[in-house]
């Protein structure tokens, strides 16, 4: 009798697995169809000339070369808090991962009882009662619900994934950001401090010159007026660099001190990196990935709620023994068991499962959506900054120019003052054309430099050189 309750036990486990071989799940061909028709048609090619389609570069910041921006952004990838709460919500996701695919075996647990009864007399019982069980269940997933269920979320941690790896490229990029912007903010101060020392020395002069009656009012006042100015644009650049130190310290995980250590200058900007080509973009930045792979998920989202208007059969097994000696609670005589089969079909929910399959599957398109429109947004990121690249190598090219051009100007104006050919508000223009440039022109180097670390990460490009220099 045991043997033929087994047996049919078996029976009915071997035709269940049979039908649920017959669900129907999306597939990766489905996602992957779906993402590619949401896009317009892509060029072969990008759009900015002179756009390099070889490999894209790994291992920027080697390239750049300066070995203190270099411990900062590994610094900041070991500390900085939303680094951290990021790898803690992969973790939490790989998690969820675990807990979906456990539905998929059978649970099993074990009950041990002991039960004692006294009783008084007229009948004096006293006995105690051993009773060992074992219970396992487990839903048999004909239509693929607990599998779309786990696909669910690992499609989700593989978004989370993608999501760590875009927070960690884009904190790179923004340490290297903050790094060049404290260095330029240096700079700066220390055109603001020429000039104001400039001024300075011209202001006494013509106040020397006022007493020996060779200068009017009217230039004492000019010159004052002009270094008072200067001293005020000092105090701004100053506090500028202050909070620009700060400003980076705070990526670093670190208490904002205004105690970092910069390089004493900008780095050079390298050549323009290889761009590779618009469609492998899609296969590599980080963020079109996980946005991609949210449409897995919202793919399996879906078939779960289809699959959950269909009868969900579960199986459930007892076994076990009870006497009232311990050493004799497994012996034949005192075993029990049970297999009982149960089958629950939804009949009416009041469209309760229609409206979860209609929030699914509009789900499924905002997540197509949001797709496609990550995806452009990369493709109009790297076009944007190829473009910006090329401009700023000109800009600098020609402010260059006219630093030196301007120099040469001031210090003619100078010759010709001494000499009387000049007044002293035309030297004060010149010079002011001077530092003008000069600040321009550190301008221009550091957004020079931003743009080509920026034109890497729009790329998918990496900071580290290989993986396991990842921190």
């Amino acid at each position: 009798m045991i043997k033929r309750g087994i047996s049919q036990a078996l029976l009915l486990g071997a035709v269940t697995l049979a039908l649920a071989g017959c669900a129907t799940l999306s597939s990766d061909e489905d996602v992957a169809r779906a993402a590619a028709d949401s896009l317009p048609s892509l060029p072969q090619n990008w759009a900015v000339d002179g756009a390099d389609p070889g490999e894209v570069r790994i291992g920027w910041i080697e390239a750049v070369g300066d070995p203190v921006l270099t411990e900062l952004v590994f610094e900041a990838q070991a500390n900085n808090p939303d680094i951290l709460a990021a790898a803690a919500n992969l973790d939490a996701s790989r998690a969820l991962v675990v807990q979906a695919r456990s539905a998929l075996f059978p649970q099993i647990n074990a009950n041990f009882n002991v039960e004692r009864t006294d009783t008084p007399n007229p009948f004096a019982l006293n006995d105690t009662v051993y009773t060992l069980t074992g219970q396992a269940g487990w839903e048999l997933d004909l239509w693929g619900r607990v599998r779309a269920g786990r696909n669910a979320a690992y499609a989700s941690a593989q978004a989370v994934e993608a999501d760590l790896r875009f927070a960690q490229y884009s904190l790179a990029g923004g340490v290297a950001s903050a790094y060049f912007a404290s260095i330029e903010a240096n700079e700066q101060v220390g055109v603001a401090q020429r000039t104001v020392d400039a001024l300075a020395e011209i202001d006494r002069i013509v106040r020397v010159r006022y007493r020996e009656g060779f200068a009017s009012r009217q230039d004492t006042a000019t010159t004052s007026s002009d270094y008072e100015s200067a001293r005020d644009s000092l105090a701004d650049a100053q506090n500028s660099a202050r909070n620009a130190r700060r400003a980076l310290e705070i990526l670093l995980g670190r208490y904002p001190a205004e105690k970092v250590g910069l390089a004493s200058a900008l780095p050079e900007a390298p050549p323009p990196p290889p761009a590779g080509l618009p469609a492998q973009l899609l296969e590599r930045r980080p963020d079109v990935i996980a946005a991609e792979r949210r449409v897995a998920a919202a793919f399996a989202d879906l078939d779960q709620t289809k699959a959950a208007q269909l009868p969900q059969v579960t199986l459930t097994g007892v076994g076990g023994g009870t006497s009232t000696d311990l050493g004799d609670i497994l012996n034949g005589g005192n075993l029990l068991w049970s297999i009982i089969g149960d089958v629950l079909q939804p009949i009416f929910d009041a469209g309760l499962r229609g409206a979860q399959e209609d929030e699914a599957d509009a789900n499924r398109r905002a997540a197509i959506s949001l797709y496609a429109s990550t995806a452009l947004d990369a493709l109009r990121e790297v076009e944007d900054n190829l473009d910006a690249v090329r401009v700023l190598a000109q800009r600098e090219m020609i402010l260059e120019t006219a630093a030196e051009e301007a120099g040469t100007a001031y210090a003619l104006s100078q010759l010709q003052y001494s000499e009387g050919e000049i007044d002293l508000i035309d030297v004060l223009n010149f010079q002011q054309r001077l530092f003008s440039a000069e600040r321009n022109l550190v301008t221009v180097r550091r957004q020079r430099i931003d743009q080509w670390v920026a034109l890497n990460l729009s790329l998918g490009g990496t900071w580290e050189t290989s993986p396991a220099d990842a921190p």
